[in-house]
């Protein structure tokens, strides 16, 4: 193949695993693991999962919702929602709380089904309710009285360590400096790593060549780039 030419590259989704194995514990998520694992042993039936974005939450919470056989919705969809039919498995997971919007009865209403018919929920939010701007007093009581735990932002060795594990998920063979170079250099998050493993990825197709550290700048600062155009 000549030099100036690229390989053909095919955008096909890489669906991100779920499975409690590929859970990678650290001190900024082992209380929020340990709890889930410790499921159905809960001091209450219902169950506040908090942490800023990227931090771990869907993953902990699909792993929680694969082990209870929950029903699975968005807060903000609650108001269509079938609620006799979400809490009738005995286990329900209501995502993205801190965005319910107008749909604050129908989360009241079905956690007043859940504690009727002994029903387990999990909550995920990015914050404690006090801050999600409820306007149902009621509500906000009922959420201020369950247990919450909290995930962190991911540390240094947690993003090493994800890094390491997305690079291997696509049988991509990366030097440790470049894995370091990437780390100190994208925030702390996971969906950010699995952007920019994405991007290397499609980077090192197109080249047909190894990921090396210049190639990982350039990558880096292109999204970089992008952010800040999408930003302004």
């Amino acid at each position: 193949m000549p030099a100036a030419m690229t390989q053909l590259t095919f955008d096909l989704p890489i669906e991100p695993r779920f499975g409690l194995e590929d859970f990678l514990r650290s001190q900024s998520n082992e209380a929020a693991l340990d709890m889930i694992l410790r499921w159905p042993d809960w001091a209450a039936r219902v169950l506040l999962l908090v942490g800023p974005g990227g931090s771990g939450k869907t993953h902990l919470a699909h792993i929680w919702a694969l082990r209870a056989h929950a029903e699975r919705t968005a807060a903000a969809t609650l108001a269509e929602a079938d609620l006799p039919r979400l809490i009738a498995p005995g286990a329900v997971l209501i995502e993205d709380a801190d965005r319910i919007g107008a749909a604050e009865a129908e989360l009241f209403h079905l956690l007043n089904l859940a504690k009727e018919h002994d029903t387990f929920v999990l909550v995920t939010a990015r914050s404690r309710p006090d801050h999600w701007g409820l306007r149902t007093a009621d509500l906000l009581s009922r959420l201020r009285q369950a247990p919450a735990v909290e995930l962190h932002e991911p540390d240094e060795a947690l993003m090493r360590a994800v890094l390491v594990k997305l690079f291997d998920d696509r049988q991509l063979s990366v030097d440790t400096p470049v894995v370091d170079y990437v780390a100190l250099r994208i925030a702390r998050s996971l969906d950010a790593a699995r952007a920019v493993i994405d991007a290397l990825d499609k980077e090192a197709l197109t080249r047909g060549r190894a990921i090396t550290r210049p190639m990982a700048a350039e990558v880096l600062r292109r999204l970089d780039a992008a952010e800040a155009m999408h930003e302004s």
